[in-house]
């Protein structure tokens, strides 16, 4: 099994993430449902999933390859309504836990972007955003999504 097999398949994903600010500590938390569509290609070493949410009015798109010298991923995402490929995340799986960090922008400030996904069984899987503005010193975690796939 690859690293990402376990998220092939349809999932309903329970969001919550801030509203106003992603670097905001204050900022209010919201929560909203989404259906992802997973799908592996190449063997396993790549990985594409598209995510809709329904009570927002948009979907994204996540590529994930592997670099099978490396052993490391590059996650890129892609939003609808913009169609622009984000910077991507790198990183990889160790002891269950996937940790994947880019470099990027919000709102004009350079930050590090930390994505994770971890508590994976057959039917379940949590997925994490965070960001640091201090080059990975301190965290500020702004999107949850808690995955549970359909029967």
């Amino acid at each position: 099994m690859n690293d990402f097999d376990f998220f092939t398949g349809t999932w309903d994903v329970a969001n919550r993430r801030r509203v106003d600010d992603f670097l905001d500590p204050a900022s209010e938390w919201e929560e909203f449902p989404a259906v992802s569509q997973a799908a592996r290609h190449f063997d396993g070493r790549a990985h594409f999933d598209e995510i809709s949410f329904p009570t927002k009015g948009y979907a994204g798109l996540t590529l994930r390859l592997l670099d099978p010298e490396t052993g490391q991923w590059s996650l890129y995402w892609v939003s609808k309504r913009t169609c622009a490929m984000e910077p991507p995340v790198t990183g990889q799986f160790k002891d269950g836990i996937g940790d994947f960090f880019g470099e990027d922008t919000y709102n004009d400030v350079a930050i590090l972007v930390r994505y994770r996904w971890s508590d994976i069984t057959a039917d379940s899987a949590r997925w994490e955003q965070a960001f640091s503005t201090d080059g990975g010193q301190s965290w500020l975690d702004n999107w949850y999504m808690q995955m549970t796939r359909r029967s």
